[in-house]
């Protein structure tokens, strides 16, 4: 029972030290496949991006934003041609963990709280 503690504190020296994979810069530019649940249907959204343009293509429409990079892993999403008062606020992404072909993120409105995470697998350089 001594040694409880001390047990306690190498396990969490251990999993302290512990930091995901974030090589952002994998991620930059390509070709994406997004999937998310929709009213309880699953949907995919496929798109294109380089350095500052991303094209969105989701269910026969296309959508082009602009990218800002603010870091290697956030950057702000901002659509070129926005059809009502929502499309025009930008949203802000962040990559939280990458992998080999994929990353998992985190994205909300630019100046609110709210986060939603999201998966994306890379299709193509």
């Amino acid at each position: 029972m001594k040694n409880y503690p001390y047990l306690i504190l190498l396990l969490m020296l251990f999993t302290a030290c512990y930091s995901p994979e974030r090589d952002c810069d994998r991620f930059k530019t390509g070709t994406f496949q997004f999937e998310s649940y929709l009213n309880g249907e699953m949907i995919t959204s496929t798109f294109v991006r380089n350095d500052s343009i991303e094209i969105d293509h989701f269910r026969g429409k296309t959508d082009t934003s602009s990218v800002r990079w603010i870091n290697n892993c956030e950057y702000i999403l901002k659509n070129l041609n926005p059809k009502n008062r929502a499309e025009r606020q930008p949203i802000h992404m962040k990559i939280l963990t990458t992998s080999k072909d994929s990353y998992t993120f985190e994205y909300g409105l630019v100046g609110e709280s709210n986060k939603k995470k999201g998966e994306v697998k890379k299709l193509q350089d």
